[in-house]
């Protein structure tokens, strides 16, 4: 079996599965946050539910709307609020909440071989520890409250093997962008897209949660990085626990639907024009696009080493003239460790503005949504029409140190340029 196959089966009392066959697994942690959240305790309530399954695997984030910028939003944080209240379940409000894809990781709740779900399409973040973790409905959540269980479709499995080396300024998310851009917005619809080889071994754990934060972004049901020490190590930092990854690995080539090899030399820093992550060419292909804004953060890209990196570009230089450039850390922990190392002082004397731990841009939220016509460069993982905004603004997507140069250059620009 492929590790989501061993994961899977493990989760549901049996020996072994099989590519295709239903499945209902017990489940580990269950996410909801302040959009998806409301409608599966909705639906929790609907079908007469006195309890939940178990309060401590039920994990409750309001980040998308956080800070409420409004009443209809604070009405939905609100009712996260009182069921959490109500049930003693895991609640992170404002204060103590960060982007959730960031945010459980962090707080030691996601581990190798464990079985995640959420009602957010990024959830798949997860595998980049080794677990089996996909987003579902918000009335499958409803129903996992209750029971404990999830059903599922058990996939088969891609291997993506990636070899050679890394140049300047590429990472995990030019890796991720160059994959996507390579086999198109379908090309692993729901299947398991397991990241091997050299180069993968050799990424912190950062980039590692890059990658499979996007494998949704060409039909993924799930991403997975075969767990090692590095693995080990974070895990034993943020939960205190030491976790037997022994078992979490595919047997044999064999048991993979097909091996796709990726030479990594090849690729330089991407860039995803709208309106599809697929569109990623290299960065000096864009070279003439002009923009308006840019947006560091997301739980694609705003975790301390992402911040690392931009400030690194920023230091000593300022932001366009006719560009605004948001910064938002991706958790209270992030914002705390990038003030102490100074890294909000390069930014602030740099003419960026910085945010609170918050989803808000990414999905045109708030607090930096795109007008008619305008064009960004953001560190997002989407860039579908209206995404960020307007239905007639533009999304390119990049990695922290091309978002960077973009915004000191007023246009798309390779970091080796600044």
């Amino acid at each position: 079996m492929t590790i989501t196959q061993k994961i899977i089966a493990k989760h549901c009392d049996k020996s072994d599965v099989l590519p295709g066959e239903f499945v209902e697994g017990n489940v580990d942690i269950i996410l909801a946050n302040d959009v998806t959240g409301p409608l599966a305790i909705n639906e929790f309530e609907k079908i007469g539910a006195k309890d939940v399954f178990s309060s401590e695997k039920i994990v409750l984030v309001p980040d998308h709307f956080t800070p409420c910028k409004d009443i209809k939003s604070a009405e939905l944080v609100k009712t996260l609020r009182n069921f959490a209240k109500k049930y003693k379940v895991r609640f992170y409000e404002i204060g103590k909440v960060g982007v959730e894809h960031a945010l459980l990781p962090e707080e030691g709740l996601t581990l190798p071989g464990n079985l995640i779900i959420g009602a957010d399409s990024h959830t798949c973040t997860y595998g980049a520890v080794g677990a089996f973790s996909t987003g579902v409905g918000s009335t499958d959540v409803a129903a996992a409250m209750v029971m404990g269980k999830v059903w599922l479709k058990v996939p088969s499995t891609i291997k993506f093997y990636y070899y050679g080396n890394l140049s300047k300024y590429v990472g995990g998310k030019d890796l991720i962008l160059y994959t996507i851009g390579r086999i198109g917005v379908n090309g692993a619809l729901y299947k398991s897209m397991e990241f091997t080889g050299p180069v993968i071994e050799n990424l912190p754990m950062d980039d590692r949660f890059t990658i499979c934060n996007m494998v949704i972004e060409c039909g993924g049901k799930n991403g997975v990085i075969p767990p090692d020490e590095k693995t080990i190590q974070f895990t034993k930092e943020v939960s205190g626990k030491e976790i037997d990854i022994n078992w979490i690995k595919t047997d044999t080539d064999n048991d993979y639907e097909k091996i796709i090899e990726i030479n990594c030399n090849e690729i330089q820093p991407q860039v995803s024009a709208p309106h599809l992550p697929s569109n990623s060419k290299d960065v000096r292909e864009f070279s003439n696009v002009k923009i308006d804004q840019v947006f560091i953060g997301s739980c694609t890209n705003g975790r301390i080493s992402d911040l690392r990196k931009s400030a690194k570009i920023f230091k000593g230089k300022r932001v366009h003239p006719e560009v605004r450039c948001i910064v938002i850390p991706a958790t209270q922990k992030v914002y705390k460790q990038a003030l102490k190392e100074g890294l909000i002082d390069i930014f602030l004397d740099s003419g960026c503005v910085i945010g609170p731990p918050t989803c808000g841009p990414c999905l045109g939220g708030h607090m930096g949504v795109l007008g008619k016509g305008e064009v960004a460069i953001a560190t997002t993982n989407r860039n579908f029409v209206g995404r960020m905004g307007h239905p007639e603004s533009y999304v390119y997507l990049s990695n922290p140190e091309v978002a960077s140069a973009s915004a000191i250059k007023g246009k798309i620009t390779h970091p080796d340029e600044i």
